[in-house]
């Protein structure tokens, strides 16, 4: 893996970590994820394997210690490393690298990543509320977020790329 596919991926994480710890918890300690966004947009970009394992692994981890779901630090690794393998063979088969599939990309995942969570949760450490009512009041509307902050964000990326005639990645 290239250095700089590493650094950005980072950084995306980073950045990803901070909203992540800021945004409060709402019903039941659940939280919008945008962390979710950056790790679509790294996977996006940086097409390998490997950095879907690092993303995945990473973000787990930093949404792990950034809960606010009672016990919900593991359902929250569960979730990441399952989404990032989904959204990896999405990506890399469906040959997604432009804006308007990378907010599709970004809704399709913080679909699966909510839904792995929530039944993960359930039969770990319960759920606070039935799982419709978690999945209808706070993974829907993050998906809608997710998929409009994975848009801007990609193109955020993708224009700081272009700017910098950066070719280690291609970018549409």
């Amino acid at each position: 893996m290239d250095l700089r596919k590493n650094i950005l991926t980072a950084l995306l994480l980073s950045i990803g970590f901070i909203l992540h710890s800021i945004i409060p918890g709402i019903l039941t300690g659940m939280k919008f994820d945008l962390l979710l966004s950056m790790i679509f947009v790294s996977i996006i970009i940086n097409k390998d394997l490997k950095n879907t394992i690092v993303a995945a692994l990473l973000g787990g981890f930093l949404s792990a210690i950034s809960t606010t779901f009672p016990g919900g630090q593991i359902p929250n690794m569960l979730d990441k490393i399952i989404t990032c393998f989904v959204i990896y063979l999405i990506v890399k088969y469906l040959k997604i690298n432009n804006y308007f599939l990378s907010s599709i990309v970004g809704f399709i995942g913080t679909l699966v990543s909510g839904g792995v969570f929530l039944y993960s949760a359930k039969i770990i450490v319960g759920l606070p509320a039935p799982f419709s009512i978690l999945f209808t009041s706070i993974v829907i509307p993050t998906a809608i977020t997710n998929a409009i902050v994975t848009l801007f964000v990609y193109k955020a990326v993708a224009s700081a790329i272009k700017v910098s005639n950066s070719n280690f990645v291609q970018i549409k």
